[in-house]
């Protein structure tokens, strides 16, 4: 009986107790209208039960097809569904990876199986049927997003299911086959100038011009073809190139051996003639990658030439090349251009600032001098910045002095002052330095950032102001001094002229950048000497101004005494100062020089701590080893030859680590890699 009744034989609508319980309200309700009639009158009572019994059949008839219909059609779904997911399963283009606890292969959709080869990968642990997959799953087993990896030569997106031990791949190498050639063929725009051509044709015949010029053509075309670039020469010293970025990859490989090529090659026939060359790349609007190029050769020819500048919009530059010392010009124009344009903007402003570097040494505060007694050559007042803390004794002696020359004595202000009286129709001007970090009142700086004027003969680094009003960097010229001495030539000749002083402190700045005439020093040096000389400048003060207190004769000796020769040939002489010893950074880079007189020494480094809690390295070398470079890996700059940089927040023995590397990060990056030799002549 209970059989009977129970719910698999209940008619299909009644097995929902939804149902059931409509189905039994409807029926209380017809009940009692069939009473109601009954007693209101038996014929009526008769009628309503036969409709409502008819109605009840016909409901329940049709409330049985519904449900049959409903559960028929949630059934073939339910089907379809599974069906649909066991077939997506093994058909759908994404991998599908099952292991046990073990690492043990459970399970493979036929879409991952052809990935592991022809072999049956099924109940074969990870680490043997995949070791490459195995390392990869380990590396991302609890990232919850994505990862995209390389393996088997083929790029997937990959999701691991921690919780499941399952891995989800879609391979993705047609895509990024695609993307990987949209970056490869994003245009790069570049300039190639011969930096001396002007110089190196003044004296040749028209038919030493032409060959040297098919020459270089030549060469240069060669080099494009083999790379891929498009060259178009616009000028006789200028060419226009056009390139894809796996161009400029491949070509940075190389690290530019078209320098050295022609360099080399045009010195055998004595006309030395050298390359700068400047591209930008990752812009997609062209007089966006126009300009950045013209900003990248500029910079490379501040920094002295011979040299190519790589760099992208808002991204740090890359430099390779400048092996070699700037050659001298033979021409003045320039300096008679800048020394006309620097009077225009003298007389254009209220009053001039001008400072030199932090803890200035005497071509910083001789330039200094010398561009006060322009500014009053044009009538115009000029105020010499000066911050008296931790200054050298030479600087102290010559700042000593000037308490005798009233106008002088009565233009030296503090960083402090300067701020207060500056306005804005004031110029600041920037000289022995082209890093605004460098400036001795950085407030000033910003107060005058759109008002600077930058003379400098160091090699102009990436850090540099913006939109200067002016800038003449000269990396050829011995002294900042130097470059300042020789406008004094196309200043009115009715001014008052330079006094014994300032024609002192100049010439001691050339005296000492130089090392007393032995380096860096070209014919226009020493016609700047002669000027000053004649001016009225003073051999014996000058040397008094440059004498040597005993601590720090002690000091500089105690230096020496601690180098340690390294290098493959010993021919790198390293000295590390003390943990708890502070040293004037003038007596380093003394120590520095004197190094360098020792036999087998090409380059020399010098490690001390300095008043300011940094630490300093002051590097010399005789042009074999670029320490310019090497400064600028350490945050610093320089020369060639003389370089230097400050780090902080670090001891000198750490900082001694860090120049190591430095070190060879820059030999390294001078040797072309074994794989690009054969591209020149291909």
């Amino acid at each position: 009986m209970k059989k009977k009744f129970s719910r698999n034989n209940l008619p299909p609508f009644l097995r929902n107790s939804t149902m059931r319980w409509i189905m039994l309200i409807i029926f209380a309700l017809s009940i009692y209208g069939i009473v109601i009639s009954f007693l209101s009158n038996a014929i009526l009572g008769i009628i309503v039960a036969i409709i409502i019994c008819a109605e009840m059949a016909y409901s329940i008839n049709r409330m049985n097809e519904m449900s049959l219909k409903t559960t028929n059609y949630i059934s073939d779904l339910s089907y379809r569904i599974k069906r649909g997911e066991e077939e997506t399963t093994l058909e759908m283009p994404v991998g599908v990876l099952i292991l046990n606890a073990s690492g043990v292969i459970e399970w493979v959709n036929p879409f991952l199986q052809p990935y592991f080869g022809d072999k049956n990968v099924l109940g074969e642990n990870i680490s043997d049927a995949a070791p490459g997959l195995k390392s990869l799953i380990e590396q991302y087993w609890n990232s919850k997003t994505p990862q995209q990896i390389s393996w088997n030569h083929h790029q997937f997106s990959m999701l691991v299911e921690k919780e499941y031990r399952s891995v989800y791949m879609i391979d993705i190498t047609r895509y990024t086959n695609i993307e990987k050639r949209y970056d490869d063929e994003k245009v790069a725009l570049g300039q190639i100038f011969l930096d001396n051509y002007d110089e190196i044709t003044q004296s040749m015949s028209d038919q030493e011009i032409s060959n040297l010029t098919n020459y270089v053509t030549n060469e240069l075309t060669s080099w494009a073809r083999s790379f891929g670039i498009y060259l178009k020469q616009i000028d006789d010293d200028h060419f226009l190139m056009l390139l894809y970025q796996k161009s400029l990859e491949d070509v940075e490989r190389d690290k530019f051996q078209i320098l050295d090529s022609i360099r080399e090659r045009t010195s055998k026939r004595n006309l030395p003639l050298t390359l700068s060359i400047g591209i930008a790349y990752g812009e997609t609007d062209l007089n966006e990658l126009a300009n950045q190029a013209q900003n990248d050769l500029n910079l490379a020819l501040g920094r002295g030439g011979d040299q190519v500048v790589v760099k992208a919009l808002d991204h740090s530059a890359r430099f390779y090349g400048g092996k070699t010392n700037p050659m001298e010009k033979r021409t003045r124009v320039r300096a008679r251009m800048t020394s006309q344009a620097l009077q225009g903007l003298m007389k254009e402003s209220d009053q001039i600032f001008v400072q030199g570097h932090q803890q200035p040494d005497m071509d910083a505060l001789g330039a200094c001098m010398g561009i006060r007694r322009i500014s009053e050559m044009n009538k115009k007042k000029c105020w010499i910045v000066v911050d008296e803390k931790n200054l050298h004794s030479d600087v102290q002696r010559l700042l000593k002095a000037a308490q005798d020359y009233p106008e002088i004595r009565d233009s030296i202000i503090s960083p402090e002052e300067a701020v207060k009286i500056a306005t804005d129709s004031s110029i600041m001007i920037m000289v022995d330095h082209s890093r605004p970090s460098m400036n001795i009142s950085s407030a000033l700086y910003d107060r005058l950032s759109n008002r600077v004027i930058v003379i400098d003969h160091h090699r102009r680094s990436e850090e540099f102001p913006k939109d200067p009003l002016l800038v003449y960097i000269e990396p050829y010229a011995s002294s900042t001094c130097e470059l300042i001495t020789e406008m004094f030539e196309y200043q009115s000749k009715n001014a008052e002229p330079i006094n014994k002083l300032e024609a002192t402190a100049m010439l001691a700045g050339i005296f000492i950048d130089t090392q007393s005439f032995s380096s860096r020093t070209g014919t226009r040096t020493f016609d700047a000497a002669s000027y000053l000389r004649s001016a009225g400048a003073d051999a014996e003060e000058m040397q008094h101004f440059m004498r040597e207190n005993v601590d720090d004769y002690m000091n500089r000796t105690h230096l020496i005494s601690s180098v340690k020769l390294m290098g493959d040939n010993h021919e790198l002489a390293v000295v590390t100062g003390e943990q708890d010893k502070v040293y004037d950074p003038v007596v380093a880079a003394q120590a520095a020089d004197s190094l360098l007189k020792m036999s087998g020494i090409e380059a020399s480094f010098v490690i001390s701590n300095r008043p300011d809690k940094r630490v300093g390295i002051s590097a010399r070398s005789l042009g074999n080893v670029n320490v310019q470079l090497i400064m600028e890996r350490l945050g610093g700059g320089g020369h060639l030859s003389s370089g230097a940089a400050q780090i902080s927040d670090k001891k000198p023995e750490d900082v001694q680590k860090m120049l190591l590397d430095a070190i060879k990060e820059v030999k390294k990056q001078e040797i072309p890699d074994d794989d690009d030799d054969s591209k020149q002549d291909k």
